[in-house]
C-alpha cells in the first residue's frame, strides 16, 4: 500500500540520499586523502550512483509537488523509471549474495564482505529503493515488456566492461574482467555465456515477480479508491 504524504516521502528520500551516498563515500574511499576511483568501474558503484541521482531527483520532484499540489499526494519522476531502478540496484544485491559473496570476492577500495561498507552498498541500498517504490510510487503503471528492457541496464555494463577490458583497461588487482562469472580467459566463452544466459533469465524472472507485485497493488489500490467513493455515495445519499 503507498502512502500518499509527501512529508513522509520527502523525509525518507533525504535519509536515503544520505545513507547511500554514505556507501558510495566508503567502498570508494571519497572522503579520503586518495579515493580509489576504480571503484567506480565496478556495477556495484555505478548502480549505487544509479540510485543516489535518481532518490535525489525524486526528493526535489516530491519537493516540487508538495510547493504546487499540497503535501498530500505522491510524488515520483516515472513509476516506470522508479521500477527500473529498483531492479538495477537488485541486480547488484542478487548477484553479491548468491555469486560473488560465497566466492570471497575481492574489489578495489574499502570492500570487504559483509563489513559496514559492503552492506551499504549491497544490501542497504537496495533495500531504501524497494522500500522507496513501496511505500511511494503509484502502482500498477509497469509494462508487460519492462521486464525486459530492465535488463538493458546490466547488459550496458557488461558491454562496457569488456570494451574498457579489449581497449587495455584493468580493474582490481590488473584483472582483466571485474567479476569472476565474466572472466573468459578462466571460464571460456561458453562457460561466461552459460553464467550470463543463466542470470539473465534469474533477473528476468525477478523482473516479473515486481511487475506481478506492481499490478497486485494497483488492483488493491482501486479498489480501496472505488470503495471509499462508494462509501461517501452512500453518506451523501443518507
Amino acid at each position: 500500500m503507498t502512502l500518499p504524504h509527501r512529508t513522509l516521502a520527502f523525509a525518507y528520500r533525504a535519509l536515503a540520499s544520505f545513507v547511500i551516498l554514505l556507501g558510495i563515500a566508503r567502498v570508494s574511499g571519497l572522503w579520503s586523502a586518495s579515493p580509489t576511483w576504480s571503484a567506480f568501474l565496478y556495477y556495484t558503484v555505478l548502480s549505487n550512483v544509479l540510485c543516489l541521482g535518481w532518490i535525489v531527483w525524486s526528493a526535489i520532484a516530491t519537493l516540487v509537488d508538495a510547493q504546487h499540489k499540497g503535501w498530500y499526494g505522491h510524488s515520483t519522476p516515472s513509476a516506470r523509471g522508479a521500477a527500473a531502478v529498483m531492479m538495477a540496484i537488485t541486480v547488484t544485491m542478487l548477484i553479491y549474495l548468491f555469486v560473488l559473496a560465497p566466492s570471497l570476492f575481492t574489489q578495489p577500495g574499502a570492500y570487504e564482505p559483509f563489513t559496514l561498507t559492503d552492506n551499504l552498498v549491497h544490501i542497504v541500498t537496495p533495500i531504501l529503493v524497494i522500500v522507496d517504490w513501496l511505500l511511494f510510487v503509484p502502482k500498477g503503471r509497469v509494462r508487460l515488456f519492462d521486464p525486459l528492457l530492465w535488463t538493458l541496464i546490466p547488459y550496458a555494463y557488461l558491454l562496457f566492461a569488456y570494451v574498457y577490458s579489449t581497449l587495455g583497461g584493468r580493474f582490481a588487482a590488473g584483472a582483466a574482467y571485474p567479476y569472476p562469472f565474466m572472466n573468459v580467459d578462466e571460464n571460456g566463452l561458453v562457460g561466461v555465456f552459460g553464467w550470463i544466459a543463466g542470470l539473465s533469465v534469474a533477473l528476468v524472472g525477478v523482473g516479473y515477480l515486481y511487475y506481478g507485485l506492481d499490478h497486485w497493488l494497483g488492483r488493491l489500490a482501486v479498489r480501496r479508491t472505488d470503495a471509499g467513493a462508494s462509501a461517501s455515495a452512500v453518506e451523501t445519499a443518507a
